[in-house]
């Protein structure tokens, strides 16, 4: 049975119960990832924290990682709420999940190729990891980032990025397939900007690792 690793992101999270559980009782075991982007945004501010990201990724000190776990924790239980009994919540940094830390950006890591032991024993009993991407430390790490991370160390078949924008926009056009290659000469340019850079940087990580990748409706490819 294939395993597909699903990031989806804080603004949509809800929304894309179906498609989770149209994968899951497939032919498919599921791993789901999900942000909280829009959510943890909108708390710092009420709070007054500032709100700065660098390359894609928030800058986060202690207070605002308390924002981001809270956050967390709201799209966490809505989301398997939306998905079902067969969802298993967790957090990453209680199972493990593995990031080395960036200090430039305060409380926040890149994350590592690592399986947590609690994702199998929940796949082994037929239910949908949901796992909120926070790494041990405890370090905010990027979903996007750890979905890659987690992809690679499950030895997925497919990673598949659920957003609210359709794919890869090139020249106005959504295109369909995108080699790695290529794909890192636009990014090293900084042609690309915004949410699509830590996604397309995630997929080609998985994709340079044989771990099939798409973005909406933009493949990934080695």
């Amino acid at each position: 049975m294939s395993l597909v690793v699903v990031k989806v992101g804080g603004a949509v999270a809800t929304t894309t119960a179906r498609q989770i559980q149209s994968l899951a009782t497939s032919c498919c075991k599921v791993v789901v990832v999900h942000g909280a982007g829009p959510q943890i945004s909108a708390e710092m501010k009420r709070r007054g924290l500032p709100v700065e990201f660098v390359g894609g990724r928030r800058v986060t000190t202690p207070a605002a990682l308390e924002v981001v776990r809270e956050s967390f924790a709201a799209v966490n239980a809505a989301l398997c709420a939306a998905i079902g009994p067969r969802a298993a919540p967790l957090v990453g940094d209680e199972i493990g999940l593995v990031a080395r830390h960036v200090p430039e950006l305060g409380l926040v890591g890149d994350p590592l190729p690592c399986r947590p032991p609690a994702i199998d024993a929940a796949l082994a009993k037929g239910l949908v990891p949901v796992v909120a991407p926070l790494a041990t430390g405890p370090l905010n790490v990027n979903a996007d980032e750890a979905a890659s991370a987690l992809a690679i160390g499950l030895e997925a078949d497919r990673i598949l990025f659920l957003t609210d924008v359709p794919g890869l926009l090139l020249a106005d056009t959504v295109v369909a397939t995108i080699g790695a290659g290529d794909a890192e000469t636009l990014l090293d340019a900084g042609e690309l900007e915004g949410g699509i850079v830590p996604k397309l940087r995630a997929a080609v990580a998985a994709a340079k690792l044989g771990v099939r990748a798409e973005i909406g409706e933009t493949a990934v490819v080695a």
